[in-house]
């Protein structure tokens, strides 16, 4: 099969794309290295700490759900926009909060809008890419995943201890400003997908679209998907901490060195996604972090050097379970419902990775030495949800390959591409 390239342009988007979901993942993700230093300043439970990390999973999915009736019916640079300016603003608030109720609220507005941003990102990708390369920009998207890691939560730590815990927030501000401004200077009109919409009101096509039992597959296993993650990662520092040992100062090189691996491997794993087989490296991805999860969550006082390799393996499957699993979700919406689906999906990621968080916040207890007590519960109920959702998503893999079959043996128009959209911004 002939090598795939990308036009300026397309490289261009992957990039801003990749830089937007940095900020968002990361402001999400620093929350958990600083929870060893967020519990005691605030003089919070492990139980209240983690309603700060689900408020924003709540609100975010609610504010999904509400949207997206209304995710199809305008540019989606717009939306993008609109949200993203939301999510600037919350993330401020939680850069000011001076106390644990404040902080709760900021988080709150934060995932109101923020919670919305990455199903616009990924409607924009299935716009103006083919099936054939989504596992390749995938791969690049998740980068930000990686690059959160590698400079921000090492440089959040860093500036948390110098400065505070409220200075990581302040630091997405500004990075978020920057990409604002070249969202708005360089990003053409995505509105495309305007021109094969019905008459059906928001409402309508919200519920339109969560009638179909096609999708209400997919969102069946986009709850179990996001259970992983939820669970064990607010309290990842915690434990590293309490449990494995490790001194606060050696966090940031953990997350560093982990990161720059996960930067390496996400273009490979997406290029394998579209070479292999998408499932095929989401179904191994699953077994491998299974294996690293039972490990993971049983380990005592350990070297710094082997929770480093256990890591690098976990995210490494971690990282192919994304990468795999969002690449083929983009297959399952037709075109007119790209936006609705996305949003929906991500409420429901959302909703269910905030429940799966509350959940974790009242298995783990801890004990008078500040160590956590049952995060081994969690590794095992994570696991239960990782074999179950590697099942369902074969399903979804099945309706994918059949509905790719048919459409080219009825020689099916392509979907709305980058062609389409550019034809779109034209008229503008």
């Amino acid at each position: 099969m002939k090598e795939k390239t990308f036009t300026r342009y397309e490289v261009f988007v992957i990039t801003i794309l990749t830089i937007l979901q940095f900020t968002i993942i990361l402001d999400f993700m620093v929350l958990s290295p600083l929870g060893a230093i967020l519990m005691p300043a605030l003089k919070i439970t492990p139980a209240q700490f983690g309603m700060v990390v689900s408020a924003y999973a709540f609100s975010a999915g609610g504010a999904g759900l509400l949207a997206a009736g209304f995710a199809d019916k305008f540019d989606r640079k717009k939306l993008l926009l609109f949200f993203y300016v939301g999510f600037v603003i919350g993330t401020f608030l939680c850069g000011i909060a001076p106390d644990y109720n404040f902080l709760l609220m900021a988080r709150v507005v934060t995932g109101l809008f923020g919670g919305v941003i990455g199903s616009i990102s990924f409607a924009i990708i299935t716009d103006l890419f083919r099936m054939e390369v989504r596992g390749r920009v995938m791969g690049f998207i998740q980068m930000s995943f990686a690059s959160s890691q590698v400079l921000g939560i090492p440089l959040g730590l860093y500036l948390a201890n110098k400065w505070g815990w409220h200075s990581p927030f302040l630091l997405i501000v500004g990075v978020s400003v920057a990409v604002g401004v070249l969202i708005v200077v360089y990003l053409k009109p995505i509105n495309a997908h305007l021109k094969v919409q019905s008459d059906r009101n928001a409402f309508q096509h919200l519920g339109k679209t969560l009638s179909r039992f096609t999708y209400l597959k997919a969102f069946a296993a986009t709850t179990l998907l996001a259970t992983g993650g939820f669970m064990l990662m607010p309290f990842g520092s915690a434990f590293s901490v309490n449990n494995l040992g490790l001194k606060l100062s050696q966090l940031p090189m953990l997350y560093m060195i982990t990161g720059i691996f996960s930067m390496a491997t996400g273009p490979i794993i997406g290029k394998l996604s579209d070479s292999v087989g998408k499932y095929t490296i989401f179904f191994w991805g699953t077994m491998l972090t299974i294996a690293v999860v039972i490990f993971y969550v049983n380990l005592g006082v350990t070297p710094l050097s082997t929770v480093i390799i256990v890591s690098i393996l976990m995210f490494t499957g971690v990282s192919s379970r994304i990468i795999s699993s969002s690449a083929l979700m983009t297959a399952v919406p037709e075109p007119a419902d790209r936006g609705a689906f996305m949003g929906i999906n991500a409420s429901v990621q959302q909703i269910s990775g905030g429940i799966a968080t509350f959940i974790a916040g009242h298995i783990v207890v801890e004990r008078i030495d500040k160590s956590l007590a049952n995060y081994d519960v969690l590794g095992y109920t994570v696991v239960g949800t990782m074999l179950i959702s590697a099942l369902m998503m074969y399903f979804i893999h099945r309706y994918v390959d059949r509905k790719t079959k048919a459409a080219a043996k009825n020689n099916a128009a392509p979907p709305v591409t980058s062609a389409a959209i550019a034809e779109g911004a034209s008229a503008h």
